[in-house]
């Protein structure tokens, strides 16, 4: 079986979120599956020397988009045992400011799109199934449909398309519709949705499979909380829906290996956990202090992950109960302004980090005792899995992959400490059964190794996908 896994970033090469983890880890773990899976990506400007002087340049190929036809240059590298292919097209590639939010971005990721496809011929690699994700490479799916399923070479190619998020449509005027995308006004209907271009509407119509990432959140973006207007399209097409739980590199997040944390510990010596925590106070200004609780976030401060609910009881919690907090991220003013004026508040028991530092940011997984995730919504989420890694109890909202990963230590079973409804008194409520909890000298150690101990490896993922992708080429 062979794979073409597209997407608009990927570790080691670019990445900005979750995205970037998924097509770093998945293949790898596919390869060692025995399925002939690669990658292609964009080659960013931004990608570092010491990476572009490992890739070989391919060839070059002329890329339709729409009436026009633009070069792309194909290179190959290969990491972690498997092939990427860096599509280069320096107008639209060679930005400053990021990956996404140019004012062209329908026409770059219309480009990627269209080269994905039209490469193929070119790289002696036909795949199975091609597998696209997220609204950038969502286009895959519809050009498939529209221009290449009854060309003899392609056929017996099958597409799946992977929602991350499903906030981030790709939504565009119809304007565009023929002159930058390319498709007939005759055919308009695959993308048309809600008076507007939806090219994530197009490819659910269009993929031969849709996958989310999680079982969770495959079930609530049926509803119309969770779907962003798009719950119609998706119940229509409910028999093309399923849910995979990502992974993590657990190669990287190891608590026994893990070159970036102050000291090494493992399940069934955690010494070397108390080392963390102490040194995650020194360098934070927090009281030195082992017998207090100490609660991580290493979060994006935007209002989906739950701030809504820590900014109504922070200052509850601070005051009737003996707790310390460690903040890391970056986001909307409104949260920043607040972390800022909690940690002016509680100095030596509240750190406020604005900004992401990911050295910093393992610290706190492996040094704080819980990890405070509750999200609005959350697709799949890495950093609870993390957190599990680093023996630090995560305290989540059941949703999406927050739900499928985490299960309530109230059961004498559980890993975490979870709320159901997004209310600010539940959440409250988790975090001081999380305190108690860890007040507990006997109990505390038990649900630490227990959380180490769980499996969050790209291996029990991949195998659903390869049963998804057995499934999709038999039908």
């Amino acid at each position: 079986m062979k794979v073409l896994f597209c997407a608009s970033e990927a570790l080691p090469f670019a990445a900005t979120g979750g995205l970037a983890d998924v097509a770093g880890s998945l293949p790898a773990a596919l390869r060692k599956r025995l399925i002939g899976c690669r990658v292609v990506l964009p080659l960013y400007a931004s990608i570092p020397q010491e990476l572009r002087d490992t890739m070989t340049f391919v060839t070059s190929i002329s890329v339709p988009v729409a009436w026009r036809r633009q070069y792309c240059g194909i290179f190959e590298a290969k990491y972690n045992g498997v092939i990427y292919y860096l599509l280069d097209n320096q107008y639209y590639f060679r930005r400053e400011g990021g990956f996404y939010g140019h004012f062209d971005d329908a026409e770059r990721f219309a480009f990627l799109s269209r080269a994905v496809i039209e490469m193929l011929p070119h790289i002696d690699f036909k795949p199975d199934v091609i597998h696209a994700n997220d609204w950038q490479l969502a286009l895959v799916p519809i050009y498939f449909d529209l221009f290449y399923a009854n060309n003899d070479w392609y056929k017996g190619i099958k597409t799946l398309f992977t929602i991350h998020n499903i906030q981030y449509q790709g939504k565009y005027g119809f304007e565009i519709l023929e002159d930058v995308f390319g498709i007939p006004s005759s055919r308009a209907d695959i993308v048309a949705f809600d008076d507007c271009v939806n090219l994530m509407k197009g490819a659910i119509e269009t993929a031969n499979r849709v996958s989310t990432v999680s079982p969770t959140y495959a079930q609530e973006i049926l509803d119309p909380w969770f779907s962003h207007g798009l719950h119609p399209i998706l119940q229509q097409r409910q028999w093309k829906l399923s849910g995979i739980l990502n992974g993590i590199d657990v190669d990287s997040y190891d608590c026994e290996k893990d070159t970036q944390i102050p000291e090494n510990f493992s399940a069934n010596d955690l010494s070397g956990k108390a080392v963390c925590k102490r040194y995650l106070q020194e360098r934070l200004g927090l009281n030195q202090d082992p017998d207090v609780p100490l609660v991580g976030m290493v979060s994006r401060l935007v209002s989906h992950k739950g701030l809504d609910l820590v900014k109504a009881r922070l200052d509850a919690l601070m005051t009737d109960t003996n707790i310390q907090f460690a903040v890391l991220g970056s986001g909307d003013y409104e949260y920043e302004a607040f972390f800022r004026e909690m940690a002016a508040r509680y100095p030596g028991r509240f750190s406020a980090t604005i900004g992401f530092i990911p050295e910093l940011s393992r610290k706190i997984y492996a040094g704080a005792d819980l990890f405070l995730m509750p999200s609005k919504s959350e697709p799949c989420g890495l950093s609870q899995m993390i957190a599990l890694r680093y023996g630090t109890l995560p305290i989540v909202r059941e949703t999406g992959g927050l739900k499928d990963s985490i299960q309530d230590c109230g059961d004498g079973k559980g890993n975490g400490f979870t709320f159901k409804t997004y209310n600010a008194d539940d959440m409250a409520g988790a975090v001081h059964r999380a305190v108690a909890a860890y007040n507990d000298a006997e109990l505390w150690p038990v649900l630490q190794k227990r959380a180490i101990e769980c499996d969050n490896s790209w291996g029990r993922s991949a195998n659903e996908y390869i049963r998804l992708y057995k499934q999709i080429i038999s039908e």
